[in-house]
């Protein structure tokens, strides 16, 4: 039996859709806690939906790439968050803990003198949770039209405006994992878009 070209992307189109949709889902119902199972069936079908459209070629009709292009742009956003902190626990074996504003909690190191053996945490890192949001966000955006120079500028950005932060390993530990975590999370997502659409 010979299948019509015009099913073709159509069919693509609805593999595409569905498999964001599940990855999506199980990523939303991931971000208060995060699962190792639920975001390993999710990064599963991101490296599906990104093998097929490198094998396959796809030419989706405009009204699914633009509903493609929009799940995978809150794909890349919002799912980055729950699987770069499992990265994150899995890399530091949860001996950081977390603060209230989207940092880590770290003890100063003592200096005699000036900073006692005694002195209370101090939450740094803060608002990496909505910076990692809006670092996803660009990211995908920029691959997805087109322009991946964008990344480097993120990138640097992101370095700058955390410099003075990352005195301590643990804080420059968390600093690297995590943006690199990120980036690889919103730049396959951004790389399925874009083979699909464009």
């Amino acid at each position: 039996m010979i299948v019509p070209t015009s099913l073709h992307p159509l069919g693509m189109a609805l593999l595409l859709l569905a498999t964001l949709c599940i990855a999506l889902v199980l990523v939303i119902v991931t971000t208060k806690r995060p699962r190792e199972i639920p975001l390993l069936i999710a990064g599963g079908l991101v490296l599906l939906s990104l093998l097929v459209v490198v094998v396959v070629p796809v030419n989706v009709p405009l009204p699914a790439a633009v509903v493609i292009a929009l799940l995978g742009v809150s794909l890349a956003a919002v799912g980055g968050s729950p699987v770069t902190r499992r990265v994150l626990d899995v890399a530091t074996h949860g001996t950081v803990p977390e603060g209230a504003h989207g940092g880590i909690m770290l003890r100063p190191a003592a200096v005699p003198g000036i900073v006692p053996d005694d002195a209370p945490e101090r939450e740094v890192l803060r608002g990496g949770t909505t910076i990692g949001y809006l670092e996803r966000l660009a990211v995908a955006i920029a691959i997805i039209v087109g322009y991946p120079e964008a990344i480097a500028v993120v990138v640097a950005i992101k370095g700058v405006g955390r410099f003075s932060e990352l005195a301590s390993a643990e804080a420059r530990e968390r600093f690297i994992i995590g943006t690199l975590a990120s980036l690889l999370w919103a730049c396959a997502i951004g790389g399925v878009v874009r083979l699909a659409i464009w």
